[in-house]
């Protein structure tokens, strides 16, 4: 049974086989503090274990913000009490960062601002679908830090080196349509239709064997740093794509192309 549940600083919805995750802090621009990154957390686990839930959308609550990243305040208050940074849980902040096997796909809808851990949270994600509002930068060394939940390593690898360090190494911001031309957001909208697309190509993925997307997502990003070819095709190494050879996905498929009709996946 489905642990997943709404908490107090976020929201879920599921609809059939899709989840909608939600930031949900609009009024300090859904900033991010270790009880946000623990609920969400919670969230991706339940999500990885439902065998009905196939794909995650996160947003962020309001107009202004999908997150403005790590809470500064909280992080200055916290520092000045203890002397202690505030800690996230071991799957990263926003619960997200550091979760390395999740296979599932997650798409971000960016509805607004995305800075810092914010936009390290939307690196995290397979996809980004920008509304034409969204801005993203990783301003951490600003205020004296360093973008280190994945945001050095994600952009660098994302985009082309030059263009990632420029980025980087000032702080700068950066609109949707220029994270575009850069190659981090896959498609920009009008605001008003941000979730109606991230729920469109949510649709264009549920057309696909959720095994298939399995097996795709878990070889590519394993095979992202593998620098011979030969080696990172050896495709049995990795189980997702093992549980696609042997699952009724990969025989539904080939026999409804043949039948004319859509498949009936399972995912299993």
């Amino acid at each position: 049974m489905s642990t997943l549940k709404s908490g107090e600083f976020t929201k879920i919805d599921v609809d059939g086989h899709i989840l909608t995750v939600t930031i949900n802090r609009p009024e300090v621009m859904n900033a991010v503090h270790p009880m946000v990154s623990q609920e969400l957390s919670n969230i991706f686990d339940a999500f990885a274990a439902d065998p009905e839930l196939w794909i995650g959308i996160v947003t962020g609550a309001g107009d202004r913000a999908f997150s403005a990243g790590n809470d500064l305040k909280y992080h200055a208050e916290l520092r000045a009490k203890s002397g202690a940074r505030p800690a996230s849980p071991p799957s990263g902040f926003g619960g997200i960062t550091n979760r390395h096997d999740l296979d599932k796909p997650l798409i971000a809808a960016v509805n607004g601002v995305a800075m810092g851990g914010g936009f390290e949270i939307a690196l995290a994600c397979d996809i980004i679908i920008a509304s034409d509002k969204a801005r993203f930068a990783l301003p951490e060394p600003r205020v004296g830090l360093a973008a280190g939940a994945g945001g050095m390593q994600r952009l660098a690898r994302q985009i082309p080196l030059k263009k990632a360090m420029g980025m980087m190494l000032t702080g700068r911001h950066v609109s949707a349509a220029e994270g575009y031309e850069l190659g981090f957001v896959t498609a920009i909208v009008p605001h008003a239709d941000l979730m109606k697309e991230a729920r469109r190509w949510a649709g264009m993925i549920l057309e696909c064997s959720p095994m298939s997307i399995r097996a795709t997502k878990q070889v590519v990003t394993r095979s992202l740093d593998n620098p011979v070819l030969e080696a990172s095709m050896r495709n049995l190494r990795h189980p997702a794509y093992v549980a696609l050879q042997n699952s009724e996905d990969t025989v539904e498929g080939p026999k409804a192309f043949a039948e004319k009709r859509k498949p009936n996946w399972k995912g299993r």
